[in-house]
């Protein structure tokens, strides 16, 4: 049975844009694993534009269930994951000027970057992912590198209106999600996926992990956390 990895980071967009103390991305994160939440996922970006280094090591310390941590393949977020020692690390493309994670990483053309990221968090137990697009040529890389598991970028599958397109774009999931099996990788899947496209994503099977934000903290300001977070559960897990 899949799992649901809840995204806080957007409970952190709501605090900066003020610069006070509230909403807390913590306090968030403990009613999400109250509400069914496997894992909670935050992303420190570069630029501290949300999640700061505060909450992450609150996070640490609080949480019941798995931390991930979204971040660069920098020297100064390698560093910050070695003393959090989160669950997972899911190394990710960042740029500055981006709304949001704009695409998957390019594992062949960084390979041996990524190489140096990846070998001293898996010397202290921590797992690591790589947020790839469902391109078989980067699955395998990520998989030669000693990647532990991959995010499939499912951001083209969920802008995509066209029926065709969008059912092209699926197949490109499928194939990636077997792909990732067939090596022994973990498989998870992100990025737009929200109450309406999900459940596609879901009837694939061999994902073992979904990670959304952005939906559930929306439909969490109209109907409260607890609620978006049981109603995604029971998509990702239909008939638990």
């Amino acid at each position: 049975m899949a799992r649901l990895g809840v995204n806080v980071d957007h409970v952190a967009t709501v605090r900066q844009a003020r610069g006070t103390n509230e909403p807390d991305p913590v306090t968030a994160a403990a009613l999400a694993e109250l509400a069914g939440a496997d894992s909670i996922t935050v992303h420190l970006r570069e630029d501290r534009r949300h999640i700061q280094d505060r909450d992450l090591f609150l996070l640490r310390q609080t949480l019941k269930t798995r931390l991930n941590l979204e971040m660069a393949a920098t020297d100064e977020m390698l560093g910050i994951a070695l003393k959090v020692r989160p669950d997972c690390v899911t190394l990710v493309p960042e740029k500055r000027e981006e709304l949001t994670t704009e695409g998957g990483l390019d594992v062949l053309r960084h390979r041996q970057l990524l190489k140096k990221q990846i070998e001293p968090l898996r010397q202290e137990g921590i797992i690591v992912s790589l947020f790839v697009d469902p391109d078989l040529e980067q699955i395998k890389e990520a998989h030669r590198l000693g990647s532990d598991a991959v995010e499939i970028h499912t951001g083209a599958y969920c802008e995509t209106r066209r029926y065709d397109k969008r059912y092209a774009e699926l197949l490109k999931i499928q194939e990636a999600v077997r792909a990732g099996g067939k090596l022994g990788l973990g498989v998870n899947a992100g990025h737009g996926l929200n109450y309406q496209n999900v459940q596609d994503v879901v009837a694939l099977g061999g994902i073992d992990e979904f990670n959304i934000g952005h939906s559930i903290i929306s439909r969490a300001v109209l109907v409260g956390l607890e609620r978006a977070v049981r109603e995604m559960v029971a998509l990702v897990r239909p008939g638990e």
